[in-house]
Parts: C-alpha cells; structure tokens; sequence
C-alpha cells in the first residue's frame, strides 16, 4: 500500500501547474534611469577635451538590474556596480579599484543628472565627502563631475571633470 501512496502522489504532483516565475530583470523607469551611460567610451579631460584620459566599457549586467563599469586609463583601472534599490528608492554604486581604494555611494536621479554621493576615504582625507553627477549631453556623451568635501558638505571644491565619448569602434 505505501508504494501505490507515493506513485499515486507523484502522478498528482506531476499533474500540477508550476507557479508562474518570477518576473526576470529589472525594468522599472527608476532601474533604466542610469541607461544613458552605459557604452563603450573614451573619456576626455573636461578642461582639455583632446586629451583622452581613459576608456570605460559601461554595461547593464543581471538581467538589467545593475550597471558594470570597466574604467580603464593605461595599465591601471577599477570598476564599479550600481543599481537602483527599490526599498529605500535609491540608487547604490560600490566602487574598487587597483590600488585597493573602495567606497560606496548613494543617491538618485534628479531628472537632468544622476547625482551620487559618498565618502571616498583619500590618504590625508579618510572622511572625505565625493560627489559625482553624470549629466546626459545632447550630442549621445555624458559628463562626469567630481567634487569633494571635507566639511560634511557644507562647502565643496572641484575634484575631477570628464566627457565621455562613444568609442570609435
């Protein structure tokens, strides 16, 4: 009798329809709102727009629910992940590099620009306050801006400034 159980069980088991899976991906409007920098890109200084500093392979990863970042100038380089996170509705980016250098930023987008903040410890500043906003430009590029702040964001000074170009393949 307990065998004919467990065949009978398993033909009903059988019969069932699995529940639906879970929706794949992540493709609310606040996850697609950092889609415009994801590209192949050489970067420029912003103050000197023919001098190419670096290239960046930004991609979306996991089924869209985070963007790689592949920061490239010369030999040295690091990279960053971000995504938005519903639950605190934010945008999270971790970034590490080469030299061991980690930080983590937080923001979102303001409707012209993704703006991320977050404290970026440097040698000689190890609370220091970075804000980066990445702006969409019309012609396809986006600008990057850096600035910090060691004052808790009271006041803060320029720190980096870069363009972004599609890469000629």
């Amino acid at each position: 009798m307990p065998v004919q159980f467990l065949l009978l069980a398993a033909a009903v088991a059988a019969t069932q329809t699995p529940p639906p899976a879970a929706a794949s991906g992540c493709a609310s409007v606040e996850d697609r709102q950092f889609d415009f920098w994801v590209g192949r890109w050489d970067v420029y200084a912003f103050a000197k727009p023919d001098r190419k500093v670096a290239e960046s392979l930004i991609e979306r990863r996991y089924k869209g629910c985070a963007i790689w970042e592949n920061w490239q100038p010369g030999t040295d380089g690091g990279g960053s992940l971000s995504s938005y996170a519903p639950a605190e509705k934010v945008w999270k980016q971790t970034w590490v590099d080469n030299t061991g250098s980690r930080a983590d930023f937080t923001g979102g987008w303001t409707g012209k620009a993704m703006i991320l903040t977050g404290i970026w410890p440097q040698p000689d500043h190890p609370t220091q306050l970075t804000r980066m906003t990445y702006t969409p430009l019309p012609d396809a590029g986006v600008r990057q801006m850096g600035e910090t702040s060691d004052d808790r964001g009271k006041t803060w000074q320029p720190s980096f400034d870069f363009i972004y170009r599609k890469a000629k393949d």
